[in-house]
This record gives structure tokens, C-alpha cells and sequence, in this order.
């Protein structure tokens, strides 16, 4: 317990899946935890639910890719917090479609949706962050973005934007003195509704059937948790991994080690 006590932190795509999953354990230790997300019924709810169990939860409707919706998020954190510590850009989605097929609007929305997101909510990280003493961003990537996928170029792009993109923000951050940490989380398949939904579409199994298909991809012989990616985020936000930065934490089940 209070692993990260007294800390903020704003998980982005809360409502739901990793998100959901993240926010719960953050504010499990201690954490005041700022909830966005497009689902407003979902993510009020989340954060009552948050409350009840006597943490502290504050819900905000948030359109990732909107510019204007990033500084109106920060506008209100920093009035009523004062500071952010802890920023998790876990927002994301892609589409199943191979080059011949993906159309470029598609292409733009993808890039928008995972590294657009991404870079806003960094960059706007830093500038809270380097006035308050530091924080760490969390920088929620893939396994898409370690290894190539026919069927999911956009996403794949995207998620290797955001590893090297992350690497490059930790150099300037630590070049800067700034006392700013910047790491990526790289999930194999974890059993989320968005991530079986996928699988299930990539096979054109059933969803149950598609789970003991990439069950048998993993080494580790099983798809992920979403608490096993949480308890990640956890580690990162912590003052545990204080040495980490320019780092990417792969969670998949030994997926890319073959």
C-alpha cells in the first residue's frame, strides 16, 4: 500500500480495459487519479466507484486528439491539484487493415489516436512537470511497436513512434535537468474488450477461440491481465524506478523474445 501515495497522476482512455485497470491500483496506493476518456458514463462511473472506496477520483471528458481538450484537462489539474505527477498516455486503438487496404484517413486517425495523443500530452507534461520539481510520463506502447503485423501497419507505425519518441523526450528531459522520467510499456495481447475484439478479427475465430489461438503465441502459454500491465504502470509512477528512463517494459508474455 501507498506505493505512490499523495501523487497525481492523469491516465488518459480511463473508462475502460489497461486504463480502467491502471487507475484502479494507482488509486489502491494512494494516488489521486485524474480519469479521461470520450465515454463520460463509463468514466463517471469509474471514478465514483473510485470514491466510494475513500480515494481520491476526479472524471474528465477528453478527446486525445483535440489539442484544446489537452489544455482544458490541464487547466483544470492544475487548479485544483497544483501539479501533476504522474502522466500514463494510454489512449489508443487501431484498425485491422493491411497496407493495400487501409485507406489514409484511417492511417490519419490511427496516428492521431496513438502518437498525436501522445506527444500533446508530453509535451504539456513537461511543462507542468519541470515547474513542480519532476514527474514521471508513462508512455503506453506495444508489441506492435517492437515487431511488425500485416494487418495492423497503421498501429504498428504508430507504436513505434511513440517507443522512440519517448526515447528521445527521456534524453531531452535528462539533458535538461528537468527530474522528468520518460518510459513506454509494451503489452503482448491482454484479455480487454478492445484487445479480444481484435484477435477475434484477426483470425476470424470466435473470441474464444481466438484467446487459445494467442494463447499459444505467447511462450508463457496464456494471454496477459489487465492488472499484470496496472502493475507496470505502478512501478513506473513509483518512486521505485527512479533509475529508469529512455526505457521500454515489455509485459508479453515472452511474445517477442522468440
Amino acid at each position: 500500500m501507498n506505493r505512490v501515495k499523495d501523487k497525481i497522476c492523469l491516465v488518459t482512455g480511463a473508462a475502460n480495459g489497461l486504463g480502467e485497470a491502471a487507475v484502479k491500483l494507482l488509486a489502491e496506493e494512494g494516488a489521486t487519479v485524474i480519469l479521461t476518456d470520450i465515454d463520460e458514463e463509463r468514466g463517471e462511473n469509474l471514478a465514483q466507484e473510485i470514491r466510494d472506496t475513500g480515494a481520491q477520483a476526479l472524471f474528465i471528458r477528453h478527446d486525445v486528439t483535440s489539442e484544446d481538450d489537452w489544455q482544458s484537462v490541464f487547466s483544470t489539474l492544475t487548479e485544483r491539484y497544483g501539479r501533476l505527477d504522474v502522466l500514463v498516455n494510454n489512449a489508443g486503438g487501431g484498425t485491422y487493415n493491411d497496407v493495400g487496404t487501409l485507406s489514409l484517413k484511417d492511417w490519419k486517425h490511427i496516428i492521431a489516436l496513438n502518437l498525436d495523443s501522445t506527444f500533446l500530452g508530453t509535451q504539456m507534461a513537461i511543462k507542468s512537470m519541470k515547474e513542480s520539481g519532476g514527474g514521471s510520463i508513462i508512455n503506453m506502447s506495444s508489441v506492435g511497436g517492437l515487431v511488425g503485423s500485416p494487418n495492423l501497419v497503421a498501429y504498428s507505425a504508430a507504436k513505434a513512434g511513440v517507443k522512440l519518441f519517448s526515447k528521445s523526450v527521456a534524453l531531452h528531459c535528462g539533458a535538461k535537468k528537468y527530474n522528468i522520467r520518460v518510459n513506454t510499456v509494451h503489452p503482448g495481447l491482454i484479455k480487454t474488450e478492445s484487445g479480444m475484439e481484435m484477435a477475434s478479427k484477426a483470425t476470424g475465430l470466435s473470441v474464444e477461440e481466438a484467446e487459445g489461438a494467442f494463447a499459444a503465441m505467447h511462450p508463457i502459454g496464456r494471454i496477459g491481465k489487465p492488472v499484470e500491465i496496472a502493475n507496470m504502470v505502478l512501478f513506473l509512477a513509483s518512486d521505485e524506478s527512479s533509475f529508469a528512463t529512455g526505457g521500454e517494459f515489455v509485459v508479453d508474455g515472452g511474445y517477442t523474445a522468440q
